[in-house]
């Protein structure tokens, strides 16, 4: 095993958890969980730490609001409240207002299924970035951390190493090649691979550790 195998290996295996799992959403290519993910990607999006963002998807969902009805029909008081239990104080009333907008789009143009506009894009990444960026506060950064959480599952979107898990890869001494990166992952599913990237992108603790026990 050369050494750049080696890197990616110890990487995966310490800090190789995406993002919707540790946001406690199983990701399958189903309405509700896209939709979480969905949410958790236009929070994650904001200039706003990481972890604020996982712990305010967490309280959305345990405040019932996991779908795209049950989003659309609470008062703006009662998601404002769960954003603010989450700790996303900074953006809580635009925030509360835009989920409410983006529900109502989901539900009147796909039906409330995510599902409905990957079929609209037609295999294109493309087109899924840019009907991403129609839903009110997912702006390019939303979009990318949408596909490279969902691509396990949207294989179409794969490999999807946007320029955040590249810069991570850098950081490595990896290639800025992301067919070149997933040969050296193996097995791992190409958004493990983007989340320990970019893990590596925003934390130099990661890059030191990485580094350290790949010898």
């Amino acid at each position: 095993m050369g050494r750049q195998e080696r890197v990616v290996r110890e990487l995966v295996g310490a800090h190789g958890r995406t993002y919707a799992a540790e946001a406690g959403i199983e990701l399958k290519d189903t309405p509700q969980p896209l939709y979480r993910l969905l949410v958790l990607s236009q929070l994650l999006g904001a200039r706003i730490r990481g972890s604020i963002a996982l712990a305010t998807a967490r309280a959305l969902h345990e405040a019932g609001l996991r779908d795209p009805r049950r989003m659309a029909r609470s008062g703006r008081r009662e998601r404002v409240g769960a954003l603010g239990r989450g700790g996303y104080r900074r953006y809580d009333e635009r925030t509360a207002t835009q989920l409410g907008e983006g529900a109502v789009l989901l539900n009147e143009r796909w039906a409330g299924d995510l599902r409905r506009l990957r079929r609209e894009a037609d295999g294109e990444v493309s087109e899924l970035r840019r009907l991403l960026q129609e839903f009110p506060g997912v702006g390019p950064a939303g979009a990318g951390i949408f596909l490279r959480e969902a691509q396990g599952v949207w294989p179409e979107a794969a490999p999807y190493l946007d320029a955040k898990a590249l810069d991570g890869a850098e950081r490595l001494n990896l290639p800025r090649d992301p067919e070149r990166l997933t040969e050296l992952a193996g097995d791992t599913g190409p958004a493990v691979l983007a989340a320990a990237l970019v893990r590596a992108a925003m934390d130099r603790k990661v890059v030191e550790d990485t580094l350290r026990r790949a010898g």
